[in-house]
């Protein structure tokens, strides 16, 4: 997607290596028209999936995933949980994932009566790194008896793993833009 690609060599910002920080436009400041085009896109790669929910992981993916649902005739958006609380329902489906970002593991929770076998879900996030925010939210969907139709990510970072053990599992996936490397704050995109 043309449109991201430009937006993240002008607005994003290489740290290190391995670190974007796209944080004025996708995960802490909202660019609400490319996020629109960015539902559009997701919509045009899964419209023939039959999905009937999305699913994604509190707190940047929940934007993503609600702007995509409103293009497949506004079905639901169910986000994992990452912290208890006293009005969450008890009987929960859980998964623990780990956090390139932020280096560290934590619990994710849906509650039982949003997800159930009848459903084709779409994961909708934004970045895909060592793919384990996949597989966490894979491991409810398979818990519910329900079907992964597929994930759609904002941005994958193709000199990581995640992509590839996805892939190699069979798992449909839609990535807007793929980073080839990031090397002296300069950005390669794959082709």
């Amino acid at each position: 997607m043309n449109l991201l690609k430009d937006k993240i060599l002008t607005d994003g910002h290489a740290i290190g290596s391995n670190i974007l920080k796209v944080d004025s436009f996708l995960n802490h400041q909202i660019d609400v028209k490319l996020l629109d085009e960015i539902g559009k896109v997701f919509y045009e790669r899964f419209k023939e999936d039959r999905i009937t929910k999305i699913l994604t992981i509190e707190a940047s993916g929940i934007a993503l995933a609600v702007i995509t649902a409103q293009y497949f005739d506004n079905i639901p958006v169910v986000f994992a949980k990452k912290t208890e609380s006293l009005n969450l329902d008890k009987d929960l489906y859980t998964s623990e994932v780990y956090s390139f970002t932020k280096n560290k593991s934590y619990k994710i929770m849906v509650s039982k009566k949003y997800i159930n076998s009848t459903d084709r879900i779409l994961i909708i996030d934004d970045f895909l790194a060592n793919g384990k925010a996949i597989l966490g939210l894979k491991e409810i969907i398979d818990q519910a008896n329900a079907t992964l139709a597929g994930a759609g990510i904002v941005i994958e970072k193709g000199f990581q793993e995640g992509g590839d053990i996805i892939r190699d599992m069979g798992i449909k996936i839609e990535s807007l833009a793929i980073i080839d490397s990031i090397e002296d704050g300069v950005v390669t995109f794959k082709n």
